[in-house]
């Protein structure tokens, strides 16, 4: 469903990405794993339209989408959850979910969608009306997520999900990832920075390097591997 080729990202003549390849299937997590600084969020925000890469070839759902805007990516079904989350701070939890969906015409889908968002986080159904910055940091997140389903996506970004957050609460943000894409057939790319748990929900997995894809396979083979073990599993 995505697909990169060759791609290559640099700022004023630093190279942040080098080269990189990768797909990711539908219905599938796959994970992107690296130490801080390899690159993994300006791969991110190429492939989601934020930044133009020097060279390569982005291809999504089988059509070429190199230089192609945030807004017609979205409209193509692609929704990036960024790291830091941006929400709109003094705007209620309600207004912010909907501004998921600021691009959608069907109102009637648009609040079956809402519903489904509270379905996932009905502590969100609960407190819809407060603003979002009085929410906790896992909270904050829940409303990030559900400002991607608003927009009803095919495919998802997300960076750094778990960043700031209590354990059990980077459990319950993973396993929804899990469900979007189980349940609703969604692709996910996911940069995570617990590469244990990311490697244990992801099917496909590649390990990132100073701008460079340095291994990549099977999640279960990758968790096993010593130097993913040594390096970003703590073992």
């Amino acid at each position: 469903m995505l697909d990169l080729s060759g791609v290559t990202v640099d700022y004023a003549g630093i190279v942040a990405v080098d080269d990189v390849s990768l797909s990711a299937a539908p219905g599938a997590i796959t994970t992107l794993v690296g130490a801080n600084g390899a690159g993994k969020s300006s791969l991110l925000r190429a492939i989601s339209g934020l930044i133009r890469p020097a060279r390569g070839s982005i291809r999504f759902d089988g059509a070429e989408t190199t230089g192609l805007g945030p807004e017609e990516l979205v409209r193509r079904g692609l929704c990036h959850v960024p790291e830091g989350r941006g929400l709109f701070p003094y705007m209620s939890v309600r207004d912010n979910l909907l501004s998921g969906a600021h691009l959608r015409r069907d109102t009637a889908r648009v609040r079956d969608d809402l519903d489904r968002v509270f379905h996932y986080f009905p502590i969100l159904r609960d407190h819809q009306h407060r603003i979002a910055r009085n929410f906790s940091g896992g909270q904050q997140q829940m409303i990030a997520i559900g400002r991607g389903i608003m927009s009803r996506p095919r495919f998802y970004i997300f960076d750094e999900p778990s960043i700031g957050l209590a354990p059990l609460i980077v459990r319950e943000v993973l396993d929804t990832i899990a469900t979007l894409a189980r349940d609703e057939g969604c692709g996910v790319l996911l940069v995570e920075q617990n590469a244990n748990l990311a490697l244990e929900i992801a099917s496909t997995g590649y390990v990132m390097d100073l701008g460079r894809i340095t291994l990549s396979g099977p999640s279960a083979e990758l968790k096993a591997d010593q130097r993913v073990r040594e390096a970003y599993l703590g073992l």
